[in-house]
């Protein structure tokens, strides 16, 4: 039923709009043709002038009801200067916005055609071109040097005392490991993938560096004002590890590790303070469109202390003994409990 009322509105809007263009033919046919369109000349320009004073009206209202309100401010110290390029690029972009819509609208409306006007005929200017094909080639420049600085600044070498976590994309979810007290990540091998036996990511269990590192799902927990270096992966398609509110993003792609670090500034408390939303989270995100649920790839980033990460971390146990509860020296064995009862008999 609904799709048949909006089919419906939609033809009666394309019947209205045929009728109204059917009208003006005829009054054009009555008034006279030249006349008429003259007149459409001139109620043309009047709505354009209106339409350029609407709209920035209405471009500034927006800016002033959503500035930083969908997201709130950075999250991380490379998202203040994401966000300070992003507002410079958007202040030079806006000047020549406002400049040339104004232009563009104003020379509509003050050069209609008139009977008293005849066009100038104004073919080629060398200095004209020069300077707007200099002027936005060096500021373009400027910019995109800046892109480049901080790009490499992402992905560049993480500080020494960095912790590292491995974020994992499939469809359609998050994977994260993160190394022991070793504070080394055990190599893994993608035909070594086997869920069914408690093996997710392919960890090579003969590999030592492999026995303390933990597993988690849909999760992921970092340390307030330590620096933090993802090393990202994927299963099955190219994904895309989207954090807007620590302002970043990085292509998950399979079979080639890509990498980039940051420092978180606030906890999730804290951040929920500053926005007022008490039920506020962190958000990973798939920014590369996957497959059908791509909508449903989300997970949740929780920033703490130092102390209630420890402690997070001391509840979990290593994935290797998980794989391999005989090796778990907290799981009774068989033969240990035999010997018990025979000693309790």
């Amino acid at each position: 039923m609904q799709t048949f009322f909006i089919v419906a509105i939609l033809a009666l809007g394309f019947l209205i709009t045929f009728q109204i263009a059917k009208a003006s033919e005829y009054v054009a046919v009555l008034r006279g043709e030249e006349k008429s369109r003259k007149q459409a000349n001139k109620v043309n320009a009047f709505m354009l002038l209106a339409f350029l004073i609407i709209g920035l009206i209405g471009v500034y209202y927006c800016n002033e009801q959503l500035k930083g309100k969908i997201l709130g401010e950075p999250a991380s110290d490379h998202g203040v200067l994401i966000d300070r390029m992003l507002y410079i690029t958007i202040a030079l972009t806006g000047i020549v916005f406002v400049v040339t819509q104004v232009a563009l609208f104003w020379f509509s409306y003050k050069y209609q055609e008139s009977d008293n006007r005849k066009a100038f005929f104004y073919p080629h200017n060398n200095k004209l071109e020069l300077i707007w094909t200099v002027i936005p080639a060096i500021t373009l420049t400027v910019l995109v040097g800046f892109g480049l600085f901080y790009w490499f600044k992402i992905t560049g070498e993480a500080p020494k005392d960095a912790m590292h976590v491995e974020v994992v994309g499939k469809q359609f979810g998050w994977e994260f490991r993160y190394p022991g007290k070793d504070g080394i990540l055990g190599k893994k091998y993608f035909k070594n993938i086997d869920p069914a036996n408690n093996n997710p990511v392919g960890q090579i269990w003969e590999d030592p560096a492999n026995h303390d590192d933990i597993f988690m799902e849909q999760e992921m927990h970092l340390v307030v004002n330590k620096p933090v270096k993802l090393i990202i992966g994927a299963k099955d398609v190219i994904h895309d590890v989207g954090l807007a509110h620590f302002r970043m993003k990085m292509d998950a792609v399979p079979g080639t590790p890509t990498t980039m670090w940051f420092t978180p500034k606030y906890t999730t408390k804290q951040m929920a303070e500053k926005t007022g939303k008490a039920n506020f989270t962190y958000e990973i995100s798939c920014d590369q469109m996957c497959g059908q649920g791509h909508w449903s790839m989300r997970g949740v980033i929780v920033v703490e202390t130092q102390e209630e990460f420890d402690a997070w971390i001391a509840g979990k146990k290593p994935q290797y003994l998980v794989a391999n509860p005989d090796k778990d020296p907290s799981v009774a064995k068989p033969d240990s409990v035999k010997a018990v009862a025979a000693v309790i008999k």
